[in-house]
């Protein structure tokens, strides 16, 4: 039986690898069309904001595609998850809403803020961990 829930598992993600690379070669494709019709199209500006909000999101959203599918090829590779990545997909995400934030509460900012914080807090404590372990290993962590 776990033979088998292996098995399930394995093949879950490797279908979600194949949806994932699905989705980010559709997200380059918008990119790439609002790319061209922003840089092509008639207007005083080549790009306006909008577009270029537009095109600093689907950054952003590739971005977070790749360390997604980074996490997973890991997991598979591997058979662990990376914290460290993982707050990472989280700060992209956190400052694509930033980015894109077009109005808000004060109280909507404090929270955006706080989340900002505390995973840069996280990183910066995991990546502590991890110099520390290999300064006691005896090992040398390449940056």
């Amino acid at each position: 039986m776990r033979r088998f829930v292996e098995r399930f598992e394995h093949f879950t993600y490797i279908v979600l690898i194949i949806f994932l690379i699905v989705l980010l070669f559709f997200t380059l494709v918008e990119l790439g069309w609002v790319v061209f019709t922003g840089l092509f199209e008639e207007s005083v500006y080549r790009l306006d904001s909008d577009e270029l909000f537009d095109l600093l999101g689907y950054f952003l959203l590739v971005l977070i595609g790749l360390e997604l599918l980074e996490t997973i090829k890991a997991y598979l590779d591997r058979g662990e998850f990376h914290v460290e990545v993982i707050l990472l997909v989280a700060i992209i995400a956190i400052a694509r809403k930033v980015i894109l934030l077009n109005t808000s509460t004060a109280g909507e900012l404090i929270g955006i803020a706080l989340v900002v914080i505390a995973l840069s807090g996280g990183y910066y404590l995991i990546r502590l961990a991890g110099r520390s372990r290999s300064f006691l290993s005896g090992r040398r962590e390449e940056p």
